[in-house]
């Protein structure tokens, strides 16, 4: 029987993948997915059919996918980190209600990055994007607001590209208003991947120019504080 597996592929490729991941990839027929993130799974996918486009063709890749297991075919879609946050799983199941689909989870880029960080995640978080290619700017800064008015962790995904060069800026001069110059704050680039740099920092000495796309930024909450180099956000245990 034909199965489409949304499969998230962790943060860099087979080494971060599930065995369920692992497992999808062998079992489909045909592959689809970003340009740069078929190159990730390379070594596990030699000798299939492979469908790939570039950035911006998340819907094409989709159809795609969908009408290959509409023939009969097994196909497995790939996202980076994991497809149901900011992946194709969503748009997967929208376009096919009626097809056997399979989500398979992956290590979301928080997740990498917080374990480079240290225990940054360990109480309420928030995940917010600041691309507004999706989402009205408008909004990322309301929910930016509101965030930091709650007092949760902040994880910040897509900071800064060509086209948004201050979007980051704006976000930590919005949550400053709710949180200390120096609450801690960390710096991931290219988390669980090749040229990877780490930086544990506070809210206040955060350097624009250290950031690109390929960052995840945590910022603490009231209580994380820094120790050893690592950020912790106490989860409320009593411990002595």
């Amino acid at each position: 029987m034909s199965k489409l597996f949304v499969v998230g592929i962790g943060p860099g490729g087979p080494e971060q993948m599930s065995v369920q991941a692992v497992e999808a990839l062998k079992e489909s027929e045909i592959i689809v997915g970003y340009s740069g993130y078929i190159e990730y799974v390379k070594p596990l996918i030699e000798g299939k059919e492979v469908f790939q486009t570039g950035m911006t063709g998340e819907i094409e890749r989709c159809k795609y996918a969908v009408s290959k297991v509409k023939e009969g075919k097994t196909v497995s879609i790939i996202s980076t980190g994991d497809a149901g946050l900011y992946g194709m799983a969503g748009p997967i199941l929208e376009l096919a209600p009626d097809l056997n689909v399979e989500i398979v989870p992956g290590i979301s880029a928080a997740f990498a990055a917080a374990s480079r960080l240290g225990a940054p995640l360990m109480h309420d978080t928030a995940l917010i994007s600041l691309s507004d290619r999706l989402t009205d700017y408008e909004v990322i800064k309301k929910r930016l607001k509101l965030a930091a008015e709650g007092d949760f962790v902040i994880a910040l995904y897509n900071p800064k590209s060509k086209t948004r060069i201050r979007y980051i800026e704006e976000a930590v001069n919005i949550i400053l208003k709710f949180r200390s110059p120096k609450t801690p704050a960390g710096i991931v680039k290219n988390a669980c991947r090749n040229n990877e740099e780490v930086i544990v920092t506070e809210l206040q000495k955060i350097n624009y120019d250290e950031i690109d796309m390929f960052t995840l930024i945590i910022i603490g909450n009231s209580n994380t504080y820094i120790q050893n180099g690592k950020m912790i956000t106490p989860r409320g245990y009593k411990i002595k």
